[in-house]
């Protein structure tokens, strides 16, 4: 799954915050400008409309990032700020209410642009918009996005426009419907993403250039890698950077174990060896082609398991309901093939069992994808299990395993019921 779909999953999947144990690293540039955070959002200087649409969206008081970034957003005079967040943290709502702030609802014309990587991400952005600004009933959200048509000469009266680079291009420079010596705040989201897809960084600046000298830019990215920094600095003049580093993924408080076995019959009886054994509160199963997540999937519900599946053919919309469902305890067994390997938090799954270990074209273990697969069990500190189901003939890929992240992998015997249930403690 490309970094645009995960992204989008876990906005539309996201029932709460991500909770990160790592402090918010500010690295100032201007040092007349004051800084402070909050912690509550009555603290902070909001219309009452907008405090009552922050607590329908439920929040109770501010993340993480918005504690540092909200008050940095809402400043007088306007500060340019990059916000490095993980998806999950609070960023959306916070430059939402940011925009929802500085726009004069009197006016009727666009204010605020703010710019993302895919149509959909527009569209969730703009929910997020919608749904925070309920109240404030003069301010208006359009979308700059395909399918979406303007004819030149359009007098555009809502303030806020969010789109895609393409299609904001279009209406900024072609269809003219935007004045951009009108805008005050510019807004850049999913920034890495951006980069990572061409042509997308390069409309983005040639917005950003034609804006006002006194537009405030906000420009935000799940990563803070080398390029993205590059970027930020060619789109934003004496910024404050605030960084959240993001959770990261350790094996460390991860019981890992392996079983050998000699055909996906004899895994699936391993595998229902575990269910027998352990007390399961949510399992994610990952297989390594369609074919052997439909067929398992088939297996387990003919047994009785409450089993989803996900898999790429599905929409993002599907797989979205899917997770959803899975995360609301709907279906205790997920079986993916790699589509959701990376970037999807369900914090209730206790185990991770590797129907097929991962590996690449060449049969060589695939080290990333192996992490983030039983990255889904022991998250947050939490502890967790990781059973991976092997052919005697890629015991060697264990091993492998082992050695690149310095870890204990102990074999188990598929039908030794006793040290299964030794496990549980």
């Amino acid at each position: 799954v490309d970094s645009a779909e995960a992204s989008l999953l876990n906005k539309l999947i996201r029932t709460s915050l991500v909770e990160s144990s790592h402090h918010v690293e500010i690295l100032q540039q201007d040092p007349s400008s004051p800084l402070f955070s909050v912690k509550t959002f009555e603290e902070l200087p909001l219309k009452k409309e907008l405090l009552q649409g922050i607590y329908i969206m439920g929040f109770n008081r501010p993340s993480k990032i918005q504690e540092t970034a909200l008050p940095i957003m809402l400043a007088y005079p306007p500060q340019n700020l990059i916000a490095q967040s993980q998806s999950g943290t609070g960023k959306t709502a916070a430059f939402a209410l940011a925009m929802l702030s500085r726009v004069n609802a009197a006016e009727k014309y666009p204010q605020c642009l703010c710019l993302a990587p895919t149509y959909e991400l527009a569209l969730q952005i703009g929910c997020v918009i919608e749904t925070i600004g309920r109240f404030c009933t003069d301010i208006k959200v359009t979308y700059a996005v395909r399918g979406n048509r303007v004819p030149q000469g359009t007098t555009l009266e809502e303030q806020i426009v969010i789109g895609t680079p393409g299609t904001m291009l279009d209406w900024c420079f072609k269809r003219r419907v935007v004045d951009v010596k009108k805008i005050n705040m510019f807004v850049l989201d999913e920034a890495d993403i951006m980069i990572d897809t061409q042509g997308l960084s390069c409309q983005s600046i040639r917005i950003q250039r034609a804006l006002p000298k006194g537009c405030q830019m906000l420009l935000f990215s799940a990563t803070f890698r080398e390029t993205v920094r590059a970027f930020a600095v060619q789109i934003i003049s004496n910024p404050i950077v605030i960084k959240l580093r993001e959770e990261e993924l350790t094996l460390s408080n991860i019981r890992q174990y392996f079983f050998v076995c000699r055909s996906r019959e004899e895994k699936y009886r391993a595998l229902c060896n575990i269910y027998g054994s352990i007390t399961i509160g949510q399992a994610m199963i990952f297989c390594q082609t369609r074919r052997s997540a439909d067929w398992l999937a088939v297996e387990m519900s003919q047994d009785g398991h409450r089993v989803a599946i996900l898999t790429a053919e599905l929409t993002v919309a599907q797989r979205a309901n899917v997770i959803q469902r899975f995360r609301d305890g709907k279906e205790k067994v997920l079986i993916a093939t790699n589509v959701c390997a990376r970037g999807i938090d369900v914090q209730q799954v206790t185990i991770v069992v590797n129907f097929s270990l991962p590996t690449d074209q060449k049969s060589q273990p695939d080290f990333e994808t192996y992490l983030h697969r039983i990255g889904r069990t022991g998250r947050f500190g939490k502890k967790g299990i990781a059973f991976s189901m092997v052919e005697s003939q890629n015991v060697v890929v264990v091993q492998m395993i082992e050695e690149h992240f310095q870890t204990k992998i102990k074999q188990l015997d598929p039908d030794d019921m006793d040290e299964l249930e030794k496990l549980e403690n």
